[in-house]
């Protein structure tokens, strides 16, 4: 009876020392909260204002878990995310019931189902296609669906690791991002296209411009298949590529041939760059020292401006023009960018594809200049759609991210991701198992070409590539749809 008694004593000791802990807390917090001056709220309701701001950081989470619906989230919503998951398992992607889509959402595209599809024996797989064909090494690109620019820095070690071997696993092009050819992303031996940026990180000299001897020495690598100038990326045209400095570690550091723990940001275009005269000049350089195909990634903002290129490509003669333009929707993504940037400048994609798809097509550069599609494209229909529009190729990284395991979390800038896959936290990165990570990025990639080549199929065509913009109707304000060729006739649009 007296050890009950005396545990009784203690514990009532314990509660009143938390409780007079917990009064003291408050009172302090009631102190700093009143005489502070840079948050109105806290001063005003000193300890409950608190409040506000743990709810406002724990508000994305709350929506994506517990409130949103499966297709209301941004920049990605649930539905999109759940199939990336369901597609990288490999196990079917079947659902039941009926679709959970408004299919009356102005803007939503409509595939046009043949009335006799071709029989299941009539189909054939996506046939490989040639980019670069002046170039000393032409490259014979394999898939229609590939890995778009993330460099080593913005995502972590493990991760390119892992697209690495699922690119070479899956057969598709990785593209090295701004920031240089990394042991990582040779570990698979996959191809590559190799992007300079405005920094030209990995082939630079001391002053920041192209060197030559390193660009033949990257060029020499054989997966190295083509080299990317990068004029404009869609999440931030106009501004150059953003590394905080807590991403740049000593590795990085030497890779890019920058100062270690510093910002690491790009100019916000070429300085030998200022007009169209010069790109050409640039990307024939380019082909010329490293014998690969050569072409470039930019944002459009008027497709007016580039009339002036297209004519001065003939003016000069095919020879001279790019091998392909990889076209950036306003829509694109990245770990880091002004919200101005990211939010207001730019052209969807899918204006801005079929302008510059037009474009080429009526200055007879079909056949000489392949387009690349890239921005927000992680699903099939995206694909399909821009392949519909007149893209040769589509490019993702958010949709290979989540293959990896992205979970949308919105921290990729401030090196505390919690997949491990754009941080350079050891500890955060131990979650992400290459041996893993690398089979659902090659199976995710085989799903989306699968079901591009499903859609293809019940159009009526042999093969995606073979899909136009008659296949394809699009939603509009009064809930009725018209065929995407009524909207915007194409330039070339040969019988089928």
């Amino acid at each position: 009876m007296e050890f009950v008694l005396d545990a009784l004593l203690i514990l009532a000791l314990l509660f009143i020392l938390a409780l007079g802990v917990a009064v003291l807390t408050v009172l302090l917090l009631f102190i700093v909260d009143r005489t502070q001056t840079g948050d109105a709220i806290r001063r005003n309701y000193p300890v409950i204002g608190r409040f506000r701001h743990l709810f406002t950081n724990l508000g994305e989470f709350f929506r994506q878990y517990f409130f949103a619906m499966d297709r209301e989230e941004m920049p990605f919503n649930r539905a999109q995310r759940d199939w990336v998951a369901h597609a990288t398992r490999g196990k079917g992607n079947t659902i039941a019931f009926g679709s959970t889509r408004n299919l009356g959402v102005p803007g939503t595209p409509i595939f046009v189902n043949a009335v006799f599809p071709p029989l299941d024996d009539q189909f054939a797989a996506t046939q490989p296609m040639i980019i670069g064909p002046t170039a000393a090494i032409p490259y014979s690109a394999k898939s229609i669906f590939n890995i778009s620019g993330m460099s080593y820095g913005a995502i972590s070690r493990p991760a390119v690791e892992a697209l690495s071997r699922g690119a070479a696993k899956a057969g598709i092009w990785l593209n090295t991002g701004e920031g240089g050819l990394s042991p990582y992303h040779l570990t698979g031996s996959c191809d590559i296209v190799y992007q300079i940026g405005t920094a030209k990180y990995g082939v630079r000299d001391e002053h920041g411009n192209l060197d030559d001897a390193k660009l033949r020495k990257v060029a020499e690598h054989p997966q190295v298949c083509m080299f990317e100038l990068k004029l404009a990326q869609g999440a931030k045209p106009g501004k150059g590529g953003i590394l905080p400095g807590e991403k740049v570690n000593s590795e990085i550091a030497e890779i890019r041939g920058i100062p270690e723990g510093k910002d690491s940001v790009s100019p916000n275009r070429h300085r030998e760059i200022d007009d169209f005269g010069d790109l050409l000049d640039m990307i024939g350089h380019v082909r010329e020292v490293s014998g690969k195909p050569c072409g470039f990634k930019t944002v459009i903002g008027s497709s007016d401006a580039w009339e002036e290129f297209f004519e001065l490509i003939n003016k000069r003669g095919p020879d001279s023009a790019p091998d392909f333009i990889t076209i950036d929707g306003g829509e694109g993504g990245t770990g880091a960018a002004p919200m101005p940037l990211m939010d207001l400048v730019g052209m969807p994609l899918r204006e801005a594809l079929l302008r510059m798809v037009d474009l080429r097509d009526r200055h007879g550069l079909k056949d000489r200049i392949r387009i690349i599609a890239s921005g927000k494209l992680v699903n099939p229909g995206d694909v399909a759609m821009a392949l519909c529009a007149g893209a040769d190729f589509v490019t993702s990284a958010r949709g290979f991210m989540f293959s990896l395991g992205c979970i949308q979390a919105l921290k990729c800038n401030r090196n505390t991701c919690p997949t491990g896959i754009t941080t350079h936290d050891p500890y955060l990165q131990r979650g992400l198992v290459v041996e893993d990570k690398f089979e659902k990025v090659a199976t995710y990639a085989s799903s989306i070409i699968k079901e591009v080549e499903t859609i293809a199929h019940s159009v009526g065509v042999a093969e995606p590539r073979l899909m136009r913009r008659r296949h394809v109707r699009i939603v509009q304000e009064d809930g009725t749809s018209t065929p995407l060729n009524k909207i915007r006739p194409s330039y070339n649009a040969p019988p089928v």
